[in-house]
């Protein structure tokens, strides 16, 4: 049902709202370096009216950029409406790092910008402008709620905000125009009217089942079979670790990166693909490093939650919000052998592929999105909350050419993903312009040694290139501490 001057969150973007408290912020991002002198005024000093003047000319690509929430009255169901108080100067700001300082200040200036709330009064996205870097570099902290996006929608916004080319024009903002925000007693009739129809669109959905009595059975089976396995899963236990912790509301962010082609290569030659490869150093570079914390593991289930997009490219395009699901993967932290490590992580990835999971957690989502979406969060409490797995990994392809700010090339791109409850990391790998660039975001406390996790990560994909035979392409340089 469409509304004139509103839209209604989706059960899964609802639930993101609902999965933040106590020290758990649902915001996304990353860390982009940018060549400065584009980017610089006569001074040597940060052009601050250009670059409000070239994000204010790209809003018009990014609606949501201008929205803020409100609920209905009696279902308290988050909705977007215009913020008729919009001011770009609240959501573009500015900061530099200490005399001196590099990517050790910078990991310790993005750590403390991530660990603040995002102000639900306002629209929920954040870009800080940060100088100082050496080296004739800027760089970009971005915060963006996932409730507004999730990690594919996060790369294509990179498209929408970015240029192709050097080309450092700046082409006249559009004017703008915010609907009149809806009142309780009208969003009220819309939830009357959205209530009512239910038993008309139900009768349709029967009616086109019944009319194909045999694929309908067999499609009912499977999603049935697929959300009982999605919630089954969801149930389960995991080995207990220190990444399954209460967390508090302090971030640690470190990361690295590695020559996209060196990952591709490894996967070709050992039979997987990139994800397998990120999902198998993973393993091995977590099972070394909680071995040398002394935690035992050995007759444990060492799990990670993969989120999975299932977004239809035709249909649904790059439009806000989340669609994804959930695959939850049990990785040989405690093989040594890269190729063995490998080949069990390529089964496993299959065998999830090939199960009825992801379908069937999609289903639920746009069953109860359809009908009470407030029933999505208490689930997605319940899978967060507990100790179903150890650790969230993303993988999300990016654009494999550069892009550019107001004439300024993206150098480098590090992204982070958020916390849940009793997950203290999470591990965000993002691919751009030939290279794979990796995002650990965790809480200070639960994690102080991250830094030796990371280390241990490009150790681990350099011991998988040697068994894989792939020739040295560049170097992997250790990286600094955020400590």
């Amino acid at each position: 049902m469409q509304y004139p001057n509103y839209e209604r969150l989706s059960a899964m973007d609802a639930s993101q709202l609902g999965l933040e408290r106590d020290g758990v912020h649902m915001h996304m991002g990353g860390v982009s370096i940018f060549e400065s002198t584009p980017l610089l005024d006569a001074r040597g000093a940060l052009d601050v009216e250009r670059i409000e003047g070239y994000v204010a000319s790209r809003l018009h690509r990014l609606p949501r950029y201008r929205q803020r929430l409100a609920w209905t009255p009696l279902e308290k169901h988050p909705v977007w409406v215009d913020d008729a108080s919009f001011n770009l100067k609240y959501h573009v700001r500015y900061t530099s790092l200490p005399r001196h300082g590099g990517e050790r200040e910078l990991k310790r200036l993005t750590g403390r910008i991530i660990s603040q709330e995002l102000d639900r009064g306002k629209p929920l996205w954040e870009m800080w402008f940060v100088d100082g870097l050496p080296g004739e570099r800027v760089a970009l902290i971005t915060k963006i709620h996932h409730c507004m996006i999730d990690g594919v929608g996060g790369a294509s916004l990179m498209t929408q905000l970015m240029r192709t080319d050097g080309d450092a024009t700046i082409a006249p903002a559009r004017r703008w125009v915010p609907r009149t925000a809806p009142s309780p007693g009208a969003m009220l009739l819309d939830e009357l009217r959205r209530r009512a129809s239910l038993p008309l669109v139900a009768a349709r959905a029967v009616a086109g089942a019944l009319s194909r009595p045999r694929e309908t059975w067999a499609e009912a089976r499977d999603l049935l079979a697929g959300m009982k396995e999605s919630l089954a899963t969801q149930l389960g236990s995991s080995v207990a670790t220190p990444l399954n912790r209460r967390i508090g509301p302090h971030r640690r962010l470190d990361w690295a990166s590695a020559p996209l082609q060196t990952v591709r290569e490894i996967g070709k030659r050992l039979g997987g693909t990139v994800n397998d490869v990120v999902l198998a150093v993973l393993s091995s570079a977590v099972g070394r490093f909680l071995a040398d914390e002394g935690v035992p593991l050995a007759g444990g289930h060492f799990k990670a939650l993969v989120p999975v997009n299932m977004r239809d490219k035709e249909r649904d395009g790059v439009k806000p919000g989340n669609r994804v699901a959930f695959l939850i993967a049990e990785l040989p932290v405690t093989e040594h052998d890269p190729v063995a490590l490998f080949e069990r992580v390529v089964e496993e990835m299959r065998a999830l592929k090939e199960s009825r999971m992801a379908r069937g957690t999609d289903a639920l989502v746009k069953l109860l999105d359809a009908s009470f979406p407030s029933l999505f969060t208490p689930l997605a409490r319940l899978g967060s909350g507990g100790d179903s797995y150890n650790l969230v990994i993303t993988n999300i392809p990016g654009p494999q050419f550069p892009t550019y700010f107001l004439g300024a090339k993206q150098l480098e791109t590090y992204p982070y993903s958020p916390l849940f409850a009793s997950q203290a990391l999470t591990v965000t790998a993002f691919s751009y312009d030939g290279r794979l660039f990796w995002g650990f975001n965790s809480d200070w406390d639960a994690l102080p040694e991250l830094h030796d996790l990371v280390v241990g990560v490009e150790r681990e994909l350099e011991r998988f290139r040697e068994a894989a035979g792939v020739p040295r392409l560049v170097e992997i340089p250790a990286k600094e501490s955020a400590a």
